[in-house]
């Protein structure tokens, strides 16, 4: 009998509540170009070779968009399991693991890509790029150079001066890690009571594995006010 092959997971976060935008919906779920903002995230995520897993973590309350999503809007041959999500991203992102352990214990699934699913431009590429450098180093994260980054200098931060740093990015996601090595972070971050600022934070606090970064995507904009959307608008219509 041939050995399986491990597949990677893709969970993708939609459980905030995205109030910024303006909107009394999730944001998520709000039409861009004919389909609703995360449809297109899913839809990157089926289209990764050796991604064969695909988690979407939800609120309660956003039961019926999901599922007219997930009719309506997704056309990927990935069944999207669907997961409740905690109070904070950190637990939803828990959650989602809670409910992938026994394919991560049992070898099945040996990456765990996260994605916010307020990012919907994300390309396959750069998807693809995230897995393959998190199997091979542990884990990854694409980012982009901030050359706009400045420190406040005096007292009372009164002057302005550069931070002269060229390794100060500006993370993005997917961010991907091997999967025993994030569920074990992340149930010792929630036993210690540790809150990070992403998934790469609590790895490196508790992880033991290098998180390195890749070229991220200027295109990858996350939709956080109104025109974040329209811009998402425009990047999308000429080529759907």
């Amino acid at each position: 009998m041939a050995e399986r092959v491990p597949g990677a997971a893709g969970v993708v976060l939609a459980s905030g509540a995205g109030t910024r935008v303006g909107a009394a919906t999730n944001k998520v779920y709000l039409p861009l170009a004919g389909r609703a903002v995360v449809s297109w995230s899913l839809r990157a995520f089926a289209r990764v070779a050796g991604l064969d897993t695909l988690v979407l973590v939800t609120r309660p309350d956003d039961d019926d968009l999901v599922r007219r999503v997930l009719r309506e809007d997704f056309d990927g041959d990935i069944e999207v399991e669907v997961v409740h999500g905690g109070s904070t991203r950190q637990r939803s992102e828990l959650a989602a693991l809670r409910h992938l352990r026994g394919r991560i214990e049992s070898g099945a699934i040996d990456v765990v890509l996260f994605h916010d699913g307020a990012r919907p431009l994300v390309g396959t590429g750069l998807i693809a790029e995230v897995l393959r450098v998190a199997r091979e180093r542990g884990g990854a994260l694409p980012a982009l150079r901030d050359d706009d980054l400045v420190a406040l200098a005096g007292q009372g931060g009164q002057s302005v001066t550069a931070v002269g740093d060229d390794t100060l990015v500006r993370a993005q996601t997917p961010q991907g890690f091997r999967a025993a090595a994030v569920l074990a972070a992340y149930e010792r971050a929630e036993a210690e009571g540790f809150v990070g600022t992403d998934t790469a934070s609590c790895m490196e606090r508790f992880g033991g594995l290098p998180v390195r970064w890749v070229a991220g995507e200027e295109r990858n904009i996350k939709v956080t006010y109104p025109h974040d959307l329209a811009l998402a608008e425009r990047v999308l219509a000429p080529g759907e």
